[in-house]
């Protein structure tokens, strides 16, 4: 099986040094507590927080490439989803509707929240808009901070269900999460962060 995302001696002044190699179409999951360091570790892989070391992704080294095209190969959602503009369909493609349609509907989300504004949704609302925008993009590997956090049991079941179909078709996924159930549920690989180290299970 290829390697899809390599991580060699990445560290912060706050965490680290991490290892960590993902095969293609695999989830690592990643549990432990708040504030341990989980967050920290994905966004210095999205190259969004200061960090040092060395990231591959599909064998090429995240300093060859622009910052904005590494994260859209490695594509950061964030626990806490970032809106910028009033309603929601500004923040998908014209062309692309049909598309986030569809996905949204596999979601369990009603249709016409597209055309509501931002300020009218649900966190888990948020949350599933904010993993449609990225899924959009068909990223090679998905950084998921925390993706089912605010979701009830059937909503986590949708989530859990789509993740697997993007994992058959190649999609790498390294997660988040508070839920150790999700974690065996998902996770090929299964780490523990601690005080910024990450523990293999």
């Amino acid at each position: 099986m290829a390697t899809a995302l390599l991580v060699q001696g990445l560290r912060s002044e706050f965490a680290g040094p991490f290892e960590l190699k993902l095969d293609t179409g695999t989830c690592a999951a990643i549990t432990g507590a708040s504030g341990s360091g989980k967050s920290l570790f994905l966004r210095m892989i999205a190259d969004l927080d200061p960090n040092q070391g060395k990231v591959w992704l599909n064998g090429t080294e995240r300093g060859a490439v622009a910052a904005p095209q590494w994260r859209s190969h490695a594509t950061y959602v964030a626990a806490e989803s970032g809106w910028w503009a009033d309603r929601v369909i500004e923040h998908f493609t014209a062309n692309s509707r049909s598309e986030v349609a569809a996905l949204a509907g596999r979601l369990g989300l009603r249709v016409d929240l597209l055309d509501a504004p931002v300020a009218q949704l649900s966190t888990g609302e948020k949350q599933r808009l904010a993993l449609v925008r990225a899924l959009l993009r068909s990223p090679p590997v998905l950084l998921l901070d925390e993706p089912t956090g605010p979701l009830d049991e059937e909503s986590v079941v949708r989530v859990e269900a789509l993740l697997r179909e993007r994992m058959a078709t190649g999609t790498t996924i390294l997660l988040v999460t508070h839920d150790p159930n999700q974690a065996e549920r998902l996770g090929h690989q299964r780490y523990r962060m601690v005080a910024g180290q990450l523990e293999t299970l």
